[in-house]
């Protein structure tokens, strides 16, 4: 399989869960890259989508969910229990990501999760977690994190923020601090900031266009169906786990 398309070449049976921003760009990009998107779940009264069911999905084999945090865990658990593999890219859940992903490896179902889908992220991610481990080393700097998004983002800081924190603060063995800010129509910056007496050193992502996350999240959807388990974009970027024969639905 490449791409959206199946064995044999055929597109693979998207459902997109959450029509706002997200869920829209998606549906927009999906046929260039190869879905046919057969369910579109929620809508600007229910951004969270409901109705969750065989008939909805309407033979989906991956869906891809952007809801809100109060409705992912629900999306994810019932997506699973179906036996549609679901991409996760909704954030201000993870405080039950752990009893989610145990559900998930119980059922044997497939989620993949990730506070931000751009492939761009994910290698600013390794050069953040480099860079820290050098900075540590070398002693004398202090490091906090800058993001900045749109009015409309309901978490702050975001997950992407919460994981540059994270990374740094492991290698600095101390807290690193987040300052998020909501403006605008900004669809997404991360900057990580080391600070030296004398110098500075700045890493920054700057995302452009939404079209960046729906790009990465419908790569991940491709790569997660055939498969189980819980599985993060590093997966998906190390081409790790190989997928397992699955029959049509």
């Amino acid at each position: 399989m490449s791409g959206g398309r199946a064995q044999g070449g055929r597109p693979l049976r998207l459902a997109i869960i959450g029509m706002g921003k997200m869920g829209r760009a998606v549906a927009a990009l999906a046929p260039e890259r190869g879905f046919e998107v057969v369910a579109t779940i929620g809508g600007r009264d229910n951004p969270a989508g409901s109705g969750l069911s065989p008939a909805t999905l309407r033979g989906a084999e991956v869906a891809i969910e952007f809801t809100d945090p109060e409705a992912a865990p629900t999306n994810v658990e019932t997506c699973v229990d179906l036996g549609v593999p679901i991409v996760c890219g909704t954030t201000g859940w993870y405080d039950q990501l752990e009893a989610v992903a145990s559900d998930v490896r119980r059922n044997d179902g497939a989620l993949l999760y990730a506070p931000n889908f751009s492939v761009g992220v994910a290698v600013f991610l390794a050069a953040v977690e480099r860079a820290a481990r050098a900075v540590a080393a070398a002693g004398g700097f202090d490091a906090h994190v800058v993001e900045t998004h749109h009015a409309a983002k309901k978490d702050a800081p975001s997950g992407t923020a919460l994981v540059l924190a994270r990374e740094a603060a492991a290698a600095l063995g101390r807290d690193v601090p987040i300052t998020s800010v909501r403006t605008g129509s900004v669809p997404g910056t991360h900057e990580v900031i080391f600070d030296g007496a004398f110098e500075q050193i700045r890493l920054e992502h700057l995302a452009r266009d939404r079209r960046v996350f729906a790009d990465g999240a419908l790569r991940a959807a491709a790569w997660l169906v055939g498969r189980r388990g819980v599985f993060t974009m590093k997966d998906v970027l190390a081409g790790s786990a190989p997928a397992t024969a699955r029959g049509e639905r």
